[in-house]
């Protein structure tokens, strides 16, 4: 069955609000987080991952609008191997802040699996959880193979893995369909919205086909970015989940005391980057390893390429440089992501950030 087939069904007559994020403070957008749960050098995945429930806690205080983890496997640097899990965990220790995966891989698991996974969340955390789904395997493909154990889908059968996924949250199979007396349990009144991510124009025609929001990973693939979102735009068809488009992008961003820094604490991003793509992944390195180290001219070229989407510098110059990406892009809403060293060097950035467009105020306005 094609997703060509498929209806996308909504969760009622919120589904759409559940999706369009909303701006607080001064910001033009909404202000989301994508987190990995960032094991620096030094540190332990424990230590990590408290930093993270610190981290969306504040972020919840601070006003922004959603707070996505990532699925990754076989990276010593990254400790959100498995998003329910840890979105349950969060859930438990937020009470406002939407959760969501950004994303769960799809080809790594039976929809059936995810949809049971999502639906209890949903449960336990009702109106508050989104569900992004990637096609990529999120690791190297010896790590892959480990994780499907023998299953032969892989990225060319997602539209089929979604849509089966969307009948289990749904609970809508069709008469003759192999699956249709069976449930996905527990299922309440709602569930979560379907998100699709992409770093290429793939999971952008299909997510326009099908009516869902589109997350974009401007942080990795900034030269497809508009293209995809073009893309992305011409082929929506509305669905019972949107009217109209609404895309997010992904984008990294480090705020510091001022230029040189944040463009410190950022290299030891680009070297973590740099090894992920030499195939010698580790924790995140301290900013002085990642001074020290001896850049060949090729390693050179890619740190400095990568550097180009990278929003970086004191607050101010960060929100202006956030703002002219929104601008050109046309993204209805920013997810920053600031894959650093240090945990409080971390903090700090998201907080500064937040400061910038006034979030902190805006939420104490309306508490007040």
């Amino acid at each position: 069955m094609t997703s060509e087939d498929q209806q996308t069904h909504g969760t009622g007559p919120g589904a759409e609000a559940a999706i369009r994020g909303t701006a607080r403070g001064t910001a033009p957008a909404p202000l989301s987080i994508l987190d990995l749960a960032t094991v620096g050098s030094g540190y332990t995945p424990a230590e990590a991952l408290a930093a993270t429930t610190t981290l969306a806690r504040e972020a919840e205080r601070w006003g922004y609008h959603r707070f996505w983890v990532a699925e990754h496997h076989g990276m010593p640097g990254v400790a959100s191997s498995s998003p329910p899990v840890l979105l349950a965990h969060l859930g438990a220790r937020t009470t406002t802040l939407r959760l969501g995966s950004g994303g769960v891989m799809l080809p790594n698991h039976a929809p059936l699996t995810v949809a049971e996974q999502f639906g209890l969340l949903e449960a336990l955390h009702p109106g508050r959880i989104d569900l992004g789904l990637g096609r990529a395997p999120g690791t190297d493909p010896a790590t892959a193979r480990a994780l499907r154990r023998g299953r032969t889908d892989g990225p060319d059968e997602f539209p089929q893995q979604l849509a089966e996924l969307t009948h289990f949250l749904d609970g809508d199979f069709p008469a003759g369909h192999p699956y249709r007396g069976l449930t996905a349990v527990p299922k309440g009144e709602g569930r979560p919205p379907v998100w699709l991510l992409g770093s290429s124009g793939f999971s952008a025609q299909l997510a326009g086909r099908l009516g869902l929001p589109f997350a974009f990973a401007h942080h990795f693939s900034g030269a497809n970015t508009i293209p995809a979102l073009d893309l992305y735009r011409s082929s929506f068809r509305p669905s019972a989940v949107l009217s109209e488009p609404y895309a997010l992008i992904g984008v990294t961003a480090v705020a510091a005391d001022d230029e040189p820094a944040a463009r410190r604490l950022a290299r030891s991003a680009a070297l973590a980057m740099l090894r992920l793509r030499r195939g010698t992944p580790g924790p995140i390195p301290t900013p002085e390893e990642a001074e020290e180290y001896p850049y060949s001219p090729a390693e050179a070229d890619f740190v400095d390429t990568w550097f180009e989407n990278v929003v970086l510098g004191a607050p101010g110059r960060v929100a202006d440089g956030l703002e002219a990406l929104r601008k050109r892009t046309g993204a209805d809403e920013l997810m920053v992501t600031s894959h650093v060293h240090g945990h409080e060097a971390r903090l700090r950035s998201y907080g500064l950030i937040a400061e910038a467009y006034g979030l902190t105020a805006s939420v104490a306005e309306a508490s007040a």
